[in-house]
Formats: C-alpha cells, structure tokens, sequence
C-alpha cells in the first residue's frame, strides 16, 4: 500500500472521519434526546395558559387572555404566535400542536448547537489532514442528561424556542466568524440572516435580549460599507420594534404583563443562590462543568500551539489601530467570548431574580448557552502510533478522558429522580412541577386540559360554569369540591351577556377548561392587572410574589359586596373600600388602558402613558390604597 502524495491528499477515509463520527454523534445524541423527552412528555399548568391566548386568536377575538380585555399573559410572543400559525394550519388540538412544537425544537436544537461548535472550532466534514478527526459530543450529552431539560423539552413552555434560537444564533454567528470580508450576495443574505435572529430575541424572551444585543454590536462594529451596515440594523430592529410600538398602543404596557405580574426588576439574590443549588446538587451538576471548562482550556490550548498565524485575511502592515482591532472582532474567539458574557449575564440575571419556583427551568437556558463552545471537542488521532507527537498524544488521551468521565456522569444522572422531594412544595417554594402534577393528577403524561380535571376543584368548577349562566363570581372554596358563588349587584348592561368571572390560581388548567366567554383572572396577576400592578411581596413564594385579595375581584367584577350574600370569608368592609379604591384616576385609567374599545385616540394614549402604566403600583390592602389616592374613607361596618 502507498503511501498519500501531496497531489493526491489524505485517504478518503480520512477525509470522511469527521463527517461520519459528526453524523453518529448527532444522530444519537438527538436520539437519546427525543426518546428521553417522549418518556416524560407532559404539558405543564403555565403552559396551558398561552394556550388561552391561542385560543382567542383563532377565534377572532384578537391577542388576548379574555375576550374585551387587551391583557398579554405570556412572556413569549414568539413561542405565542408559533403556537397559533401551526393550530390554524393544521387544525389539530392545541395542547397536541403545542406538545409537537416544543418536542421538534428541542430535539433539532442540540444537534444545530454542536454544528455550529464544529463551525466554530473550524473542523470541517470534510477534513484535508493527513489524521483523522473524531468529534465527541461532550456539551451536548452534559445538557440532554439533565431531568430537568428533558421534562422542559415538551411543557408547553417556552424553553424549548429559546434554545433553538440560541442555537440557531450561534450557527450564524460561528459561520460569520468564519467567513472573512463579504463577497457574494450569499454572503451579505447570511449576514442579513444573522440580523434578523439576533432581532428577534426580545421577542422570545425578554432578557435574551441581552445575548441577541450583545452579538449583533460584535457583528456591526465589523468591516462593512455603512449602507450594509444600514441594512443590517434595519433587518435587525423592523419586527422587534414594530411589535414594541403595537404592545404599548394596544396593551399600554412596555413589557408583557407578566413581567409586570413578577416584577422582573426586583431582587432577591438569596433565593438565587438557593435555586442554583436546588439545581446543581441533585446532579452534581458541578462535576461535568468542571470537565467541561478543563476540555475548553485544553482545545484552546493546544489548537494555539499547533496553528500558524492565520494570514487569510491579513491586514496590509500599515493598517491603522481600529482597522486592526474590528478585523479581530470577526473571530471564533471573540464570538465564543460575547456568547459566553451573555450566558453568564443571564446567570446573575436570574440569580437576582431568585429563579423561579419550577426546579432548574430558568437555568436552562443559560445553561444551554455556556455548553455551546464545547458542544463537541475534537480528538485529532496523532499522525503516528509508533512515534506519536506528545502533544497530539496528550490531546487525544485528554479528549478522551473528557469524554469518558462525562458520558458515566450522563449515564448516572440521566436515571436520577431529582429533587428528593419532588411532588411536594418545601420552604424554599421550589418544585418538581412535573412530579407534582403526575402525582395530583394521577395520570403519567397530562397534556390535554381535560388531564387536569382530576385536580382538585376543577371539575367541580366546569358543573358551576354550567349551572351558572346569570353572571357573578367563582372564588375558590375550602372544599375541594366547592366554589363560593357570588351575584352580580345589579343588572348588566342591557343587550350584553351576563360576565362570570373565575377567581383562581391556577390559570392554565382553568382557562383552558373554561369557555372563551367566561372571564378567568388569578391573584398573581398573569391575566389580571388590577393583580399585577400591586406591590411585590417581600417574603413571598418565589414566582407567586402578587396575591390579590378576593375582595377586589368581587368589587371590580361587579359582585354583591355585603352580608349576607358575601361568604363569611371575605370582608365586606375590605370589599366595599376596594370599590372605591378603583375609582381612583390612576387606577380608572390604567383600567381604561386595556378595557377600553381600542380606537385611534385610546392607541395614541397608550402609547404616551405606557411609561407610567408599566411603573404604577397600587396597594393590595384597600384601606392603604384610599389613603394613598387621598379618597374618603369609610365608616367601620358592624
């Protein structure tokens, strides 16, 4: 057998390692993804509540959690609008369209991340070396291991988009460090591309866009003609800012209510830390990260001492200091730098926060995002066995062992049962969500709304609906199997329908097994401003920090205020001030803001007093409210 000639290049085999060991590690690793998350397919209690905004929309109704009232009750306008374009093409139910979605876009999402690692190591499919290259996914079995990723892998929570997009973004944005100056029109449309994913990240998540500026000012401050560079912010800015301008002249908000509803400015650094180790200790998550960070150094490492100066693209010598400097800006490492600040500012982000109260969801994300530079690493087989290259031997040995030590990790954790607890709420207020309604439920998958009749006070909430067709209030009773009914106090206006109103936390389960025409609003404040736009409880259960007392909603839906009608668990003197507290100019025009038929001149005035309307609070104790708008107060009732 010949040795290979220069002319003649590598064998074909060899040129085909990184290819083949690419294609097998992606497959499986999509493999074992989308069969782990098939066995814990389930959609979640919040998930159901963008499903109510989906269902308005293909009714007619508009972006909307309750028919008349302009409430955005989810944090995703993305994940919202997908989940209706495919409802009203394929017709089909949509907690199925929902749970399909959300399983497509994970699965496809870590495969598309590894890629782009490839990309950005610089490791073609087809490789020209004389020595093989094997691709390892060693990031990508460290994330689809985890319980946690699995069970948000389907939901019917956003998670899954956010890491498609990630991904997505990053398989851009490795390609672009990759390309050089512009040449072809293929080039700029894939810069345009990059453009538009990085615009769309406020309108996934709100805080990604973070991530989404970050790379966007790497790529603009770059070497381009400044009417490419034009473009490239038009492309970039178009749908995100026309959706802005639409949210405040049509909700009279600048965020989405629930961030309103969560109060995303606020702090709580302690509950932070509690949830980040609520997330790493039942995994120890630490370890593979470890490794992780130790493969990172390692590739940079030897891939800086066995490469030559890169003179590609090279500057002629008398180049200026800021020419210079935006040439090294479109680099593998100077993108794998912004990716990695974005992933770690969404860390600290929700380390303020607090996290939330389901077990590891928000981290994921990040988690995802700080994986990306090592989604794969390369073992680079030395050139000969006999006589090895210590530092080609020494790469391959470490990469190996990486791999290794993170595959038995994956092994272990991905049979782990999670939180010790995991199907009740502990004082940290943090829980297995999916655990928790399994076992509430008492049915293994729950996806459908018609699953979550079996908790408690559901089905008897659907008998009331049905019985109760002259309008009035549903607030939940002590017995399980009961709602406390309230009248209205007087007659509706003539020629509409009577309004029931439900009063109820959990707002996915009973939205979607209420009619469009019944009127489903929570203490919390997801669907429920005069909720929302109350103070922050300090001590609070994470992610519950709002509790809206039921006078309010009895005064505001019109409800009989008084004994005996009123259960003897409301305050009717409490009920009575609320009243009067909602008369009070701020609040009637930040009710106005959503309640309001929606004409031109209620458009314009949205959008002059969102800025106020995102920042009003009022007090949740009724007494403290009149007193903070300077109105009368009441007499003392018996």
């Amino acid at each position: 057998m010949t040795r290979p000639t220069a002319e003649s290049g590598p064998p074909r085999w060899t040129r085909a390692v990184p290819a083949v060991t690419f294609s097998v590690s992606a497959l499986v690793v999509a493999a074992l993804f989308a069969n782990g998350a098939w066995q814990r397919r389930w959609i979640a209690d919040d998930g159901l509540i963008v499903l109510r905004t989906v269902r308005n929309l293909l009714a007619g109704n508009g972006p909307v959690f309750n028919e008349g009232e302009r409430v955005e009750a989810n944090t995703s306008t993305a994940w919202t609008y997908l989940i209706w374009f495919w409802s009203w093409l394929t017709g089909g139910q949509v907690e199925y369209v929902v749970l399909w979605i959300a399983l497509v876009l994970s699965v496809t999402a870590v495969p598309l991340a590894m890629w782009g690692t490839m990309r950005m190591l610089g490791v073609s499919l087809r490789s020209a070396a004389a020595t093989p290259t094997v691709v390892l996914p060693l990031g990508a079995l460290v994330y689809i291991a985890l319980p946690p990723a699995r069970d948000f892998a389907t939901s019917g929570l956003e998670v899954s988009l956010c890491i498609f997009w990630v991904a997505t973004l990053w398989w851009q944005v490795a390609g672009w460090s990759r390309r050089g100056p512009l040449r072809t029109r293929a080039d700029v449309a894939a810069l345009l591309a990059l453009a538009f994913t990085g615009g769309l990240a406020p309108l996934v998540r709100p805080e990604l866009a973070i991530v989404g500026a970050l790379v966007l000012a790497l790529v603009v401050v770059t070497e381009m003609s400044w009417r490419l560079r034009t473009a490239f912010v038009a492309t970039a800015a178009v749908l995100p800012l026309g959706y802005q301008i639409f949210r405040m002249g049509y909700y009279g908000l600048l965020v989405p209510n629930t961030a309103v509803a969560k109060d995303a400015t606020g702090s709580k650094w302690q509950q932070g830390f509690t949830y980040l180790g609520n997330m790493f200790s039942p995994y120890t998550l630490a370890l593979p990260l470890i490794v992780a960070v130790v493969a990172a150094l390692s590739i940079w490492l030897l891939r800086r001492r066995g490469s030559a100066p890169d003179t590609s693209g090279a500057q002629p010598a008398r180049v200026g200091r800021w020419a210079a400097g935006r040439a090294r800006l479109q680099t593998p490492a100077a993108v794998t730098t912004v990716m990695l600040l974005g992933g770690l500012i969404e860390v600290l982000y929700w380390l303020r926060q607090g996290g939330d109260f389901m077990h590891s969801r928000v981290l994921l994300v990040p988690l995802f995002i700080l994986l990306l530079p090592v989604m794969i690493i390369p073992l680079v087989v030395p050139e000969s066995i006999r006589r090895p290259d210590p530092a080609q031997l020494l790469g391959a040995a470490s990469a190996l062992a990486f791999f290794v030590i993170t595959a038995i990790w994956a092994i272990g954790t991905s049979h782990s049962a999670g939180m010790r607890d995991g199907t009740e709420i502990g004082r940290s207020g943090i829980v297995d969500e999916r655990r928790y309604y399994i076992q509430n439920l008492g049915v293994t998958h729950p996806i459908t709304a018609q699953d979550y009749l079996n908790y408690p006070r559901m089905r008897a909430m659907v008998d009331e609906i049905e019985q109760r067709r002259d309008g009035g209030v549903l607030l939940p009773s002590a017995d399980y199997d009961k709602w406390n009914f309230i009248k209205l106090a007087g007659p509706r206006v003539p020629g509409t329908p009577p309004e029931l109103t439900v009063f109820f936390l959990n707002l996915g389960m009973t939205s979607m097994n209420a009619p469009l025409n019944v009127r489903v609003v929570d203490q919390m404040g997801l669907a429920y401003p005069i909720a929302s736009h109350t103070e922050r409880l300090e001590d609070a259960r994470i992610g519950h920090d709002k509790d809206l007392p039921g006078e309010w909603v009895v005064a505001e839906s019109g409800g009989i205020t008084t004994r005996p009608l009123l259960p003897l668990f409301l305050d009717p003197e409490w009920a009575r001030d609320a009243g009067e507290a909602l008369t009070c100019p701020q609040t009637r025009d930040l009710i106005a803001s959503y309640k309001a038929p929606l004409t031109l001149t209620r458009f314009r005035n949205n959008l002059r007093q969102s800025f106020d309307f995102t920042s009003y609070r009022i007090e949740r104790v009724p007494r403290y409210e009149l007193m903070r708008c300077r109105l009368p107060l009441g007499p003392p009732i018996p």
